[in-house]
């Protein structure tokens, strides 16, 4: 397997452009299974993850072609079928149970396996399975399979027990071919069900509410293939500006939504850093009189857990103590290991880390234990002194396009090499 070695301590100075978002792509690439014909998405960035899902609406019955040197995904639909999808497929990401909306709402019925995914804690689907039922599905668990059936969905109130992206978008798929109006209540805010909603009204859905806790849909007969843009990838941007924080640099991330990340500004500007921002750009450089501060990961608009990790990692050196609280899933502190063994002092209790910040860090050999994890070790790596090699890298090739050649362009001497490392 490939593995990362990292000369740290050299500020990164210069521009990074920001791909599109995977967690906006995973679904909408889906959702163009509610329509025959050829859809055309841009701005969708070459991800492990990417291609994965890919292979899954293939198996469903769909054809594509990814233009990779320009971001475009041509998916072309005359007729979808409720095949089993490979678990081998499946059991590296959990967006493989989107397909639930997009199966139920056109053909009735879906055959679809437990996801897998990151290794950070219970993820459960109970969610998507109540909120499927309350539209008149029957649903069975049978071989590690769900098995769900309905003649037709028909709309209806839905409240979820707690905020889910992956619920609200899977619901909203299959309420859009849904008989009637659907109200789906406790929806997630996030920028990524936006672009969703926006994508499946471009096809002819109608959808009121999107960014808002309510969303009502009234169902159609049909929707239209159609060429969409993809927004761009807000955890990326915010991996790339907590980089280039660590390293005490100067970095500019271009071609983003500075609101999607306006609570990272904020408290980047709250420790210390110099930060601005522009219709479709945002910097970071050092500031003075750096300090630690208090972090809880929130749904949007608050405090990304995705961004949980890397933000650690920048804690780690920055004067002070700091500390991380983590309210969405458990088991999401697996990079802390990984981070002492660069020298960085951090305290877990439960849910809470406490984070004193070190004159330095030292490189070490590490290894990531999921995608966000993987980005603190690099975000660290880059920081520390001396040499750092990272394995299992494939993790954050699920969810960082061209990280390598994206780092180099602004000076990090980092090298992607072949072989397991040390």
């Amino acid at each position: 397997m490939d593995y990362y070695v990292i000369k740290g301590g050299k500020k990164l100075e210069g521009s990074i452009p920001v791909s599109g978002a995977k967690n906006a792509a995973l679904p909408i690439i889906v959702a163009s299974l509610l329509a025959d014909g050829k859809t055309r998405l841009t701005n969708v960035p070459d991800l492990a993850d990417i291609r994965t899902i890919i292979k899954v609406i293939e198996c469903l019955g769909a054809s594509t072609q990814f233009d990779t040197k320009n971001n475009i995904l041509d998916i072309s639909v005359s007729g979808i079928k409720n095949d089993k999808v490979p678990y081998d497929l499946v059991k590296t990401m959990r967006a493989s149970v989107y397909v639930m909306g997009p199966l139920l709402g056109r053909l009735g019925e879906a055959d679809v396996s437990l996801p897998g995914g990151c290794a950070i804690g219970e993820r459960p689907v109970d969610i998507h399975l109540s909120g499927f039922e309350a539209l008149g599905a029957k649903i069975e668990l049978e071989a590690g399979y769900i098995k769900a059936r309905a003649k037709k969905l028909k709309g209806a109130v839905f409240k979820m027990r707690q905020i889910s992206v992956g619920a609200t978008a899977n619901l909203m798929m299959g309420a859009v071919l849904a008989d009637g109006e659907t109200i789906l209540e406790n929806c997630a805010l996030e920028p990524d069900i936006v672009d969703l909603g926006e994508f499946l009204i471009r096809m002819g859905a109608k959808i009121q509410g999107l960014g808002t806790d309510r969303i009502i849909i009234r169902g159609v007969s049909k929707l239209n293939a159609v060429e969409y843009r993809v927004m761009p990838d807000r955890i990326e941007a915010g991996t790339y500006l907590l980089a280039g924080a660590a390293t005490k640099g100067n970095i500019t991330i271009t071609d983003i939504v500075p609101a999607h990340i306006e609570s990272l500004l904020d408290l980047l500007k709250a420790m210390g850093f110099t930060v601005a921002s522009g219709e479709n750009w945002a910097s970071v450089s050092d500031g003075h009189a750096l300090k630690g501060d208090l972090v809880r990961t929130l749904p949007y608009p608050g405090f990304p857990t995705d961004l949980q990790a890397p933000m650690m990692a920048l804690m780690t050196t920055v004067p002070g103590i700091s500390v991380m609280i983590e309210t969405i899933f458990e088991n999401r502190f697996t990079h802390v290991p990984e981070l002492r063994r660069l020298g960085a002092d951090i305290t877990v209790e439960r849910d809470v880390a406490i984070v004193r910040g070190v004159k330095r860090l030292s490189g070490a050999p590490v290894q990531m234990s999921d995608l966000r994890a993987g980005a603190a070790l690099v975000i660290a790596g880059l920081a520390a002194e001396g040499t750092t090699e990272i394995r299992r890298i494939y993790h954050s090739d699920r969810g960082y396009e061209r990280l390598y050649d994206k780092l180099t362009a602004v000076g990090a001497n980092i090298e992607r090499m072949k072989g397991g490392g040390l």
